[in-house]
């Protein structure tokens, strides 16, 4: 029911976001490439959601707490690292949202909640229109798993513009 324009569409949106929201620093490189469902896992997920009328989107960031992430997102300080990422997480599916507003002026969001990984395996029951996993690597070191879930209540398709980093806002405050 979701056209491939508008599965490129997300996908695209996705990959500009987590480059630019989902790292420390913006010279930081974030490399993405498609995965198996099975191997976007890591102990925890942290689950956002970007609903409208035409569909529910699921981004499900996945990561494991090892030193390599804990060093990345917390430095030296001291605490949850899945609260410190849920804060990235939120960032990211932001950035997400406001490239969707431009075709989609009726989008909520949702604050990022943590589930279980296991839970992964149960986003078939949701009937999904468009599912992939992705793979990422930060920095060369960081490893992320992100899977993006659609389900659209009819058929629709968008074609997204071409997204740049310069154009990208670094998240600020919009005064109306």
């Amino acid at each position: 029911m979701i056209g491939p324009q508008a599965q490129e569409s997300f996908e695209q949106i996705f990959f500009m976001a987590a480059r630019t929201r989902l790292v420390t620093d913006p010279q930081h490189a974030c490399e993405i490439v498609a995965a198996s469902n099975d191997s976007a896992r890591g102990e925890h997920a942290v689950l956002l959601t970007i609903s409208s009328m035409q569909f529910r989107l699921l981004l499900i960031l996945n990561i494991k707490d090892d030193e390599a992430i804990r060093t990345y997102y917390l430095g030296a300080a001291e605490g949850a690292l899945v609260d410190a990422f849920m804060e990235f997480g939120n960032l990211c599916c932001g950035a997400m949202n406001q490239h969707l507003l431009e075709h989609f002026p009726d989008l909520g969001m949702s604050t990022p909640y943590a589930l279980d990984s296991q839970c992964l395996q149960y986003l078939r029951e949701l009937k999904p229109d468009y599912v992939q996993s992705y793979a990422l690597t930060i920095d060369g070191a960081v490893q992320l798993g992100a899977t993006l879930c659609v389900c659209a209540g009819a058929p629709f398709d968008f074609a997204a513009a071409p997204l740049s980093a310069a154009h990208e806002s670094a998240g600020e405050l919009e005064l109306f």
